[in-house]
C-alpha cells in the first residue's frame, strides 16, 4: 500500500465520515423542518455503509495518510450502536484522532460510552445562548438547555469539547461576545464559522456574512488575544488564544480568506461516496465498487485516482454566478 500512497499528488490527512444519510431518522433537534417534513423519504439501510465497510475504508484511508477521522451526519448519535464503530476505528494503527460532530442533545446518554470506546473529542453546534433565538435557528423551537447538558456531559466524560458557532449578520451576530465569554468561563474551545453557501437551501447571500476580521475586531474590544501557530499543514481554523490561558478562539474563513490550496480533507458519505470538497455536489462511488469484490489495493488506487483528480477551488472563485448555478451538496447530508 505504501507504493499506492506515493502516487498521491497532495496530502490526504483528514477524513469526515457521515454515518447517517440526511439523518436517516426523524429528529426534532437536528433536521430543518422545511426540508425534512413527514413525507421525506430516507435511504434504506441496505444503501448505507455498514460499520465493517466503514472500518475497511477507514483503514485504507489511514494507510494513505489520514491521521484524523471525524464522524458526522445528520446527527451521528442517532445511528444505532455508534460506540461500536468508534471501537472499530480506534483499533486502526497510526490513526491519531477520532472526533464527532453533534448537536449534543444525546451526549448525556452516550458520552461516557463513546469515550471508553476511543472517542477523543466532540464538536458541538451552538449558534446562540438565547432559547428563543436558538429555536428560531434550528427551526424546531428547541432551546439551548439540552445542548448545554450535552456539553457538560462530554466534559465530565473526559472528552475534548469544541463549540461551533455559525455567525449570520442580523440574526445572531449579537451573540459573538456572549458566546466567547461562555466558552472562556467554561474552558471550551470556540470556532466562529463564516456563514457559507453550502447546499442550496440556506438562502445564502454575501450581505449575510460576518467576516473573520469583523468578528476579530469585536472580540479585541473585550479580550486580549494572541495568535497561535497552526498545529499541522492544512489546518483549517485560524486560531488565537485568550492571553494567559490555553483556551482557543478560532475562525473558519471559507468566504473571506479561502484555504483551497492547502486543503487535505476528504469526505465519505453514509452511502459510500467520496466528496473532495464541501462545495462540490459530485460524489464518487466507493460502496458499489467495494461490494463488487475488489481488494484493498484496488480500493486504495480508486481513492488515489479521485483525490489526484481534485481541482476544487470554489471558495477561491466564488461569485454570485457560481453561488446560483453550481451544484452543491447539503451540509445535512455530508456533515461539516
Amino acid at each position: 500500500m505504501a507504493k499506492v500512497k506515493d502516487r498521491l499528488k497532495r496530502p490526504l490527512r483528514d477524513l469526515r465520515i457521515s454515518v447517517i444519510d440526511r439523518c436517516n431518522f426523524r429528529c426534532q433537534y437536528c433536521m430543518p423542518a422545511e426540508i425534512y417534513g413527514p413525507d421525506f423519504v430516507f435511504l434504506p439501510k441496505s444503501e448505507l455503509l455498514s460499520y465493517e465497510e466503514i472500518e475497511r475504508l477507514a483503514q485504507i484511508f489511514v494507510e494513505l495518510g489520514v491521521e484524523k477521522i471525524r464522524l458526522t451526519g445528520g446527527e451521528p448519535l442517532l445511528r444505532k450502536d455508534l460506540p461500536y464503530l468508534v471501537k472499530l476505528l480506534s483499533r486502526i494503527e497510526h490513526l491519531k484522532d477520532i472526533g464527532l460532530t453533534t448537536n449534543g442533545v444525546l451526549l448525556p446518554k452516550y458520552a461516557k460510552e463513546l469515550q471508553a470506546a476511543g472517542l477523543k473529542r466532540v464538536n458541538i453546534s451552538l449558534d446562540s445562548l438565547k432559547d428563543e433565538l436558538f429555536g428560531q435557528i434550528n427551526g424546531r423551537n428547541v432551546g439551548v438547555g439540552p445542548v448545554l447538558k450535552g456539553i457538560k456531559a462530554a466534559q465530565e466524560a473526559g472528552l475534548g469539547v469544541k463549540i461551533n458557532m455559525v455567525v449570520k449578520k442580523g440574526l445572531n451576530d449579537s451573540e459573538i461576545i456572549p458566546m466567547a465569554q461562555y466558552c472562556k468561563d467554561n474552558h471550551l474551545q470556540l470556532r466562529y464559522i463564516e456563514f457559507m453557501d453550502v447546499g442550496s437551501s440556506n438562502g445564502w447571500k454575501m450581505d449575510d456574512v460576518v467576516t473573520k476580521k469583523e468578528i476579530y475586531d469585536i472580540l479585541r474590544e473585550h479580550y486580549s488575544l494572541v495568535p497561535v501557530d497552526p498545529d499541522y499543514y492544512g489546518e483549517v481554523a485560524k486560531r488565537y488564544r485568550h492571553q494567559g490561558t490555553d483556551i482557543d478562539v478560532g475562525f473558519i474563513t471559507s468566504v473571506s480568506e479561502s484555504f483551497c490550496s492547502s486543503c487535505t480533507r476528504s469526505r465519505l458519505s453514509a452511502d459510500g461516496k467520496i466528496y473532495t470538497c464541501l462545495f462540490n455536489g459530485n460524489g464518487h462511488d466507493l460502496r458499489d465498487f467495494m461490494r463488487s469484490g475488489v481488494n484493498d489495493r484496488q480500493l486504495a488506487e480508486r481513492i488515489c485516482e479521485v483525490w489526484n483528480g481534485r481541482d476544487d477551488r470554489y471558495s477561491d472563485l466564488r461569485t454570485a454566478e457560481t453561488v446560483a448555478n453550481r451544484k452543491k451538496i447539503e451540509m445535512s447530508y455530508i456533515g461539516g
